[in-house]
């Protein structure tokens, strides 16, 4: 079975699972057709964080695809040019594209199909074309005069008559085809054997044409940014040849009977396990059940719905707090303690019965934080009521706001797949969006633009640092039971991510929903979380929700000092997860809202 964000990639991930492959070759051909069929959300350069598990020998493992910093870019490298942040947008933001080395290396390790096989579907939408979806030719179309004016390559794959194309228009990128062509062309050369034409595509990406090619244009032709000024980059074909896909162990803690298994804390992934230590010391599980009871009979049990967003949203600022304080990729970083039972009763004890406005992370082994100052000055502004949108707005609702110039609250797409030996992937396919880097010519895609989840600020543990990797967003997610049970799961949404599966969590693992009625369940998320994407908004007490709670749940969080956004039905989260059932069955749910992602299986 295959769940995923847009039906075409369920369909090829399905295609792949009947032509006798498993599930590690249907989720690399089902993310090679994401990188086409949502350009805005993803592409071939961009970043893959993938978690799997093998039935076999039960071994669960995490493939990092997040590229890492250039050796040329530090922070006095970005003082000398005058630039304090680094943009949202543009050369300046690009670090190693990771997406296709990791799908690479999933194929190679664990996969059992040719190249040549999982790259076919995606050359094909990328040669004949496929219906572009309303959210992708809006993002073309919002950031059409910019492409006109500044990015020439973007405006020829993306204006190939000189405007944006209609929702729904059948749209073809030959240059992105003509690329995948040429990197089977050189795997085909290296000889008949599997695992040497996957190392030669590899080559040829990392090492060959298409490193060429973008150290060139990064090196050689300054660009317009979210800085208003043009900049050349710092990313060199030396750092592409310098990075491989690596493998590394899961972080997992246990909940509701069951293993939840996240990245470590190079990417956020641990902030949701830090959610659920913090529930279970708060005690949701009855309130949870009452929930889900009520919703089955059609029904909002408005008391516990608003106890249970509350206690939830409380729990998210104080998890994410931590996220900024101490998560990254280039400091020590005390996971163990920041996961243990004793340290989120600790934290428990700061929720109380009205919303929060603080901002506190916690003292993890009696270590205490250091904040970007960029976030402290970014607090002490809302509460003098003197803070500033900065260009992006703060809702993160639904699908996320793009602004002219192309920055945005980041969003991306993702697919679960299960096959019938139990093998599991959860993946989260993002980076070089279309909207965010301008297309590097002959490739017919953009690079990725993560440096801006960097701190400039010396010292933290997402400072930037060449070689290492900024701290993500991304975050697959796989939960194991026993006897073989257990399910792949994610959503895109930046850093709601790790929001949105909450209360899908809890419906299903506490209070007994199936995947579908789980995933369907009314969704919300906190605002007065950071934003990880430049210019890093945020709305103190900010608190979205789907209407379907019902008025008096939104009138009563409004009564404990949150700042209720109503979201509208329909519009948080885009969820999907695939899995095995304790009967043996596979079940596979996909997310109702935008009516694009897709569940299919047999």
């Amino acid at each position: 079975m295959v769940g995923s964000t847009h039906w075409l990639a369920s369909a090829v991930g399905m295609r792949t699972l009947e032509a006798g492959g498993n599930a590690f070759d249907a989720a690399v051909a089902a993310g090679f057709t994401l990188s086409v069929v949502e350009p805005h959300l993803n592409g071939p350069g961009g970043d893959v964080p993938v978690i799997g598990h093998r039935a076999a020998d039960g071994r669960t493992f995490v493939v990092v695809g997040q590229g890492t910093a250039p050796a040329a870019a530090t922070p006095l490298a970005f003082a000398a040019l005058g630039v304090d942040v680094v943009p949202g947008t543009g050369h300046l933001a690009a670090v190693v594209p990771g997406a296709f080395g990791a799908w690479l290396d999933l194929l190679a390790r664990y996969g059992t199909l040719p190249l040549a096989d999982v790259l076919a579907p995606a050359i094909g939408y990328a040669r004949d074309g496929y219906p572009l979806v309303p959210a992708a030719a809006r993002t073309v179309a919002t950031v059409a005069d910019m492409f006109a004016a500044h990015w020439p390559t973007s405006a020829e794959v993306y204006l190939p008559h000189g405007a944006a194309p209609a929702a729904g228009a059948r749209f073809a990128n030959p240059a992105l085809a003509a690329t995948f062509e040429r990197l089977l062309a050189e795997a085909a050369a290296a000889g008949p054997d599997r695992e040497a034409q996957i190392e030669a595509a590899r080559r040829a990406f990392y090492e060959g044409f298409v490193a060429e090619a973008v150290d060139a244009f990064v090196a050689g032709t300054p660009v317009h940014d979210a800085t208003g000024s043009a900049h050349a980059g710092f990313l060199r074909g030396d750092d592409l040849a310098a990075w491989r896909a690596t493998e590394e162990p899961t972080v997992a803690v246990p909940f509701a009977g069951v293993e939840v298994h996240k990245t470590a804390a190079w990417g956020q992934g641990p902030v949701l396990l830090q959610q659920l230590r913090l529930l279970d010391a708060l005690g949701v599980d009855a309130l949870v059940r009452d929930v889900v009871a009520a919703e089955a009979r059609g029904q909002v049990a408005v008391g516990p719905t608003t106890d249970l967003v509350h206690l939830v949203t409380e729990a998210a600022k104080l998890a994410f707090a931590d996220r900024d304080a101490w998560y990254g990729d280039s400091g020590d970083v005390p996971l163990d303690a920041l996961l243990s039972p004793a340290y989120a009763a600790e934290r428990a004890r700061l929720v109380g019965a009205e919303a929060d406005g603080g901002y506190r992370p916690g003292s993890p082994d009696g270590r205490e934080a250091v904040l970007p100052r960029a976030l402290v000055e970014a607090r002490a502004a809302a509460d003098r009521g003197t803070a500033t949108g900065g260009g992006v707005p703060a809702d993160g609702l639904g699908e996320p706001t793009v602004s002219p110039i192309g920055l945005s609250p980041g969003d991306t797409c993702h697919v679960d797949v299960v096959d019938r030996w139990g093998n599991r992937v959860s993946a989260t396919p993002s980076g070089g969006w279309l909207q965010s880097s301008p297309v590097v010519p002959g490739l017919g895609f953009a690079l990725p633009t993560r440096a801006q989840m960097f701190w400039l600020q010396p010292g933290l543990p997402s400072s930037l640092v060449p070689g290492t990797r900024p701290r993500t967003t991304l975050s697959p997610a796989l939960v194991l039971g026993d006897g073989g049970t257990g399910f792949a799961f994610g959503t895109p949404g930046g850093d709601q991510q790790d929001q949105w599966t909450v209360p899908f969590l809890l419906r299903h693992l506490v209070g007994g929903a199936d995947l579908q009625a789980a995933i369907d369940g009314a969704s919300w998320h906190s605002t007065h979380v950071h934003g990880s994407f430049h210019p890093r908004t945020h709305t103190p007490r900010g608190l979205a929700v789907e209407s379907r709670v019902g008025a008096e749940v939104l009138a009563a969080l409004a009564a404990r000092g949150h700042d209720v956004q109503d979201a509208g039905a329909w519009s948080l989260g885009r969820i999907s997860a695939a899995g095995v059932r304790a009967d043996g069955l596979l079940e596979a749910a996909a997310n109702p809202r935008g009516m694009q992602g897709y569940a299919v299986g047999r």
